[in-house]
């Protein structure tokens, strides 16, 4: 079946996104609002944008209000966060902080998660995250302003937090790390169960 896209609602597109463009990978950002409040949350829109120099990238989706969510409204005032990965010790934590709490209200403590001071920003880092990343804003890229359309945010990482029993020989071991990927919907990938497949 071919689906023209143009047409489409928003809804229906969506759905084809996200159900065909699987796993992707989370980031759990957390950032720190000009008022002092830390906020965390996910997004699966996210990757590795450059490697020289370190950039990551994650797509904010206007949400119906208009407005940006907290995680980019901080962003702005703050120009600093920490992205953590997902693993599956860490994602009922990360789900809890989806909940749509008023900018005043901290994830941190409605979702009980534990935290410990970053090294090179303000924003807290997430305690039991196995590999984080400390990064400062670089540039925000609007896609468009309608509800739907995504803000393409840019961050420097400065800096890389890697537990101990994970890094070996200048590498993460990734089996170990047990990172998890969001599927569409309510649905989550593991990446216990790993394939090797050489290069040409």
């Amino acid at each position: 079946m071919n689906i023209v896209a143009d047409g489409l609602s928003t809804s229906d597109i969506y759905k084809l996104l996200v159900g065909g463009i699987t796993p992707r990978p989370i980031a759990w950002i957390s950032t720190r609002s000009d008022q002092g409040i830390d906020n965390i949350a996910p997004y699966s829109f996210f990757s590795v944008a450059s490697v020289n120099p370190p950039i990551l990238s994650y797509t904010q989706v206007n949400p119906q209000t208009g407005s940006d969510k907290d995680t980019l409204t901080n962003l702005l005032a703050t120009k600093e966060c920490v992205v953590h990965i997902v693993n599956s010790e860490t994602m009922h934590k990360m789900n809890l902080s989806c909940a749509g709490l008023p900018p005043e209200q901290s994830e941190f403590e409605f979702a009980d998660i534990a935290s410990v001071p970053s090294q090179r920003v303000a924003p807290l880092s997430v305690s039991d995250s196995p590999v984080r990343y400390e990064c400062r804003l670089r540039e925000v890229i609007r896609l468009g302003d309608q509800a739907g359309a995504g803000s393409l945010v840019l961050l420097d990482v400065v800096s890389v937090f890697v537990a101990d029993h994970l890094y070996q020989d200048g590498k993460i071991d990734q089996q170990a790390l047990d990172s998890v990927g969001k599927m569409g919907g309510d649905f989550y990938s593991f990446t216990k169960h790993l394939d090797t497949l050489s290069r040409p």
